[in-house]
C-alpha cells in the first residue's frame, strides 16, 4: 500500500480526493473554468496530455469543458451508476485518475462536453 500512495504524494488533499477518490469539485469554482490562453492540459496525476486549449469553451455547467480529448487515446470512458444516475466517466488512460463525466450536449464538431474538474488538471500554456 505503501508504493500505492507514494505515487500520489505530490498531490494536495483537494487533488486526491478527486483524482483518486471520484470526487467533485463545487460548480463554478474550478481555477480554470475561466482560462483562455492558448496551450495544452495534462493530467495532474502524471502528467498524460489530455487536451487542446483550442478545444475548451464555456459550456455554463460551471467546469471546464472541451469538445475533443488531444489525443483519441488520451482518456478511457467508462459507465459511472454513482447517485443512482447513469453517466459516462472519463479517466485518463495512463494512470486511471478520475477526471469528470462525459456529455452529449456540447458544440459541433463533436456534440460531446467533455466535463473535467480544473484540479485533476494541470495547464502549461504555449509560446503561441
Amino acid at each position: 500500500m505503501k508504493n500505492k500512495e507514494e505515487k500520489w504524494k505530490n498531490l494536495n488533499p483537494e487533488q486526491y480526493k478527486i483524482l483518486r477518490e471520484k470526487g467533485t469539485e463545487p460548480a463554478f469554482s474550478g481555477f480554470y473554468l475561466n482560462n483562455k490562453a492558448n496551450g495544452k492540459y495534462y493530467c495532474a496525476g502524471c502528467g498524460n496530455y489530455l487536451f487542446d486549449s483550442h478545444s475548451k469553451y464555456d459550456s455554463g455547467s460551471g467546469w471546464p469543458s472541451f469538445h475533443t480529448p488531444g489525443l483519441e487515446d488520451s482518456i478511457i470512458c467508462e459507465t459511472d451508476h454513482s447517485f443512482n444516475m447513469v453517466r459516462t466517466e472519463i479517466k485518463c488512460s495512463k494512470c486511471n485518475s478520475h477526471l469528470g463525466h462525459l456529455f452529449d450536449d456540447g458544440p459541433l464538431p463533436t456534440g460531446r462536453r467533455y466535463c473535467v474538474n480544473s484540479l485533476s488538471l494541470q495547464f502549461i500554456k504555449s509560446e503561441e
